[in-house]
């Protein structure tokens, strides 16, 4: 018996691995930690390009390696004079990404592995990310093998031209090398097209590798080791110095092998950052989840260096067994579309701790106008928090729900933010902040820009799902009289809305909006669920009663023959109806099947090459909500007509930049957004299956 389950791991990891490396990802994660510590190669070939942020500015790491005396690149385009080793895979898995090359009698695996274990958060938290190369013969003779690695202080500084320094010290047996920005401006800018320019990037090696570790010139410590193998003698550069487009300082590290044979010999080293205050949450700065205990960076590195076979071993663990159920659960084709998502998800996102030793989570609106905090950004997101860690998920709305509380959010509505990342000091949708009083016809005004029943219905949604994750009921009590004034605005407003925007903001204001009108009626619903999960029974029937009517209305409303319509004054119109997951999902059976199935078999019709379009106003979609309208097909083979067109788009689209989710569906290029946390919202195939659901939430990795 043992054996046979020994051959079905392996064999499931074979076939799971054999999809992933077939995946030609938009852009291949590297490091993938937080909004400013995250590194990408946005090319076939890793050497066709220099690494770069998610914003697409280049964060430079170069890598060589020299074979016989012959130097090749096998991370980046620099030297150009110096060729490419010869790259023969590259395959891209939840927690590391691996690259084979090949070349002179020797093979080269190179991973890349952040510890991204979202129910362990001292490990998520870990501004951490481990390079690691093994080496032997192919040809079954010997070869003189050494590597080169370096990174550019382009990782800690905004624009190039901004000075950083650098320094080497001593911590316990360790030697560390650190590079930073002269100015170190903490938490002193937001917005959306930034890099960090403040904070340390470490690097460190466990002593037993014996690396030779400078501080140098990149282009001038990568044309000494092309030449002769060496790096420079000692830390041989003027300080503070422009971090350089194309030099500047970097952290350069040379492992000599000596002679490789058959049997692998592997090294590996930390790139770390300590940003040492992270957000600043309604005027106070708070500190990385990782610092909460008081531990400091050298505590960081240490420990990163201890813990490496274990993480190891724990990654590739959990890529397998995350792989497999995304596969079991969707196919090969969510599955590739999966281990994209999962880093990418929690990598826009950063992990505090408040004054109190409360975790904070909180979101970057990649390149859609920064904002952090924002409930609509939280929704899509959701998914991958309530499967993986409901701490991560109270952690993210509760800064929504604090403000929201503190008095100084007026409005009988939910916030559509809570500031400008890293700044969350209040509100800055469409009239910023609100901390004093406003007359009724000044509210209005500020409404009509908002996202009311948007908002609202999100939180009320989400805090329905954390109840049916948890079965605990505290954290809907906490904030009850929010939930209630939430819910009471949606029993107002939320039918037939008003002229508002929606989360799809970009398509403008729309009244009637049958979509929106789905989420309210949804909030509802849950509402009355949690009314009667506290025990509040009289309220329950109430709501679930408003909820049930409003449904029966909605049929008829927005019916427009085969399919339901986009705006309820808009015959001939449609939309993806994405917000009735959640009636599945919560089981809330507040519509009727038949308006999935009707709604489904019309969208086949509208099919384009790369996918579905968000409606019938344009041609483009939004990947998230894409896959929650695919996860309402009543079977796989229902869901594959949804999920193969994005596959497609995946390996076909000709913008090379992490995973966008707002897309032309014809020729498959970029309308905007990108590397945001809204791809989480794919998670919402795994949710969907109640057993799955089950399993990965009680998990404790």
């Amino acid at each position: 018996m043992k054996k046979c389950l020994t051959w079905f791991a392996l064999s499931a990891l074979v076939v799971a691995s054999a999809a992933a490396k077939d995946l030609r990802p938009p852009a291949v994660p590297l490091i993938t930690c937080d909004p400013y510590f995250s590194v990408w190669s946005m090319a076939n070939r890793l050497t066709d390009d220099v690494t770069r942020h998610w914003t697409g500015k280049p964060h430079w790491l170069g890598g060589l390696v020299r074979i016989d005396g012959k130097p090749f690149r096998i991370i980046g385009n620099e030297p150009d004079e110096t060729p490419a080793l010869d790259q023969k895979s590259v395959q891209v898995l939840p927690t590391r990404t691996i690259y084979q090359f090949e070349g002179q009698g020797v093979g080269i695996t190179l991973t890349f592995m952040t510890p991204s274990l979202a129910a362990d958060m001292d490990k998520l938290a870990r501004p951490v990310a481990y390079i690691t190369w093994t080496v032997q013969s192919k040809d079954g003779q010997s070869h003189a093998v050494s590597l080169y690695f370096a990174a550019s202080a382009l990782l800690t500084v905004n624009t190039p031209d901004q000075a950083a320094v650098a320094s080497r010290y001593r911590l316990g047996n360790l030697t560390v090398l650190r590079i930073g920005s002269q100015d170190q401006p903490v938490l002193k800018k937001s917005g959306d097209d930034l890099r960090i320019d403040w904070g340390y990037l470490y690097g460190v090696v466990p002593p037993s590798e014996e690396a030779e570790q400078v501080i140098a010139d990149r282009y001038m410590s990568m044309k000494t080791f092309t030449e002769d193998g060496s790096l420079a003698d000692s830390d041989e550069l003027t300080m503070p110095s422009p971090a350089g487009e194309y030099d500047g300082p970097a952290l350069t590290y040379r492992f000599d092998l000596g002679k490789v044979g058959t049997s692998p010999v592997s090294r590996y080293l930390v790139l770390a950052y300590d940003d040492i205050y992270s957000i600043e949450y309604l005027y106070r700065r708070l500190s990385p989840y990782w610092r909460r205990n008081g531990a400091a960076t050298r505590d960081l590195l240490e420990a990163s260096l201890r813990e490496y076979e274990s993480l190891n071993a724990r990654c590739a663990k959990f890529d397998d067994e995350l792989m497999a159920d995304m596969r079991r659960v969707g196919g090969e084709e969510y599955a590739a579309l999966g281990v994209l998502a999962y880093r990418q998800a929690l990598a826009a996102q950063k992990l505090a701790v408040d004054f109190d030793g409360t975790p904070r989570y909180f979101e970057k609106e990649n390149f859609s106008g920064a904002d952090v905090g924002t409930v609509d950004v939280i929704y899509p997101a959701a998914p991958i928090l309530l499967l993986f860690n409901t701490q991560l998920m109270r952690a993210s709305m509760g800064p929504v729900f604090d403000y929201a509380a503190s008095g100084r959010w007026p409005f009988p509505y939910a916030p559509h933010d809570i500031g400008t990342y890293p700044l969350a000091n209040g509100a800055q949708y469409w009239g910023g902040d609100i901390t004093s009083g406003l007359s009724r016809a000044e509210m209005d005004k500020i409404t009509v820009d908002q996202m009311p029943v948007e908002e609202s219905a999100d939180m009320i949604i989400l805090v329905a799902a954390l109840y049916q994750a948890e079965g605990k009921t505290d954290y809907a009590l906490k904030y009850w009289p929010l939930l209630t004034k939430w819910a009471e605005y949606l029993k107002a407003k939320g039918l037939d809305p008003e002229n508002q925007l929606c989360t799809d903001d970009f398509t403008g204001h729309l009244a009637h909006n049958t979509n929106l009108s789905v989420k309210a009626i949804l909030g509802l619903g849950s509402y009355a669920m949690l009314c009667d999960r506290v025990g509040k029974k009289e309220e329950a029937a109430s709501y679930r009663h408003t909820a049930e009517e409003y449904a029966r209305q909605w049929v008829k409303m927005a019916d427009d023959g085969d399919h339901y319509r986009l705006a309820f004054d808009k015959p001939g119109t449609w939309s993806q109806k994405y917000n009735l997951v959640w009636d599945r999902v919560l089981g809330l059976n507040l519509f009727p099947a038949e308006v999935t199935r009707k709604e489904l078999a019309y969208y086949q019709q509208r099919q384009n090459h790369f996918g579905l379009p968000l409606d019938n106003r344009k041609e483009y979609t939004k990947l998230d909500w894409s896959l929650w309208t695919a996860t309402l097909a009543d079977s796989p083979a229902e869901f594959h007509i949804f999920m193969a067109p994005i596959y497609d788009w995946i390996n076909g689209t000709p913008t090379r930049v992490p995973l966008t989710d707002w897309y032309e569906t014809t020729d498959g290029k970029q309308d905007g957004f990108q590397a945001r946390s809204v791809v989480g919202g794919i998670f919402i195939k795994m949710l969907a299956d109640a057993p799955t659901w089950k399993k990965w939430s009680s998990r404790t990795d």
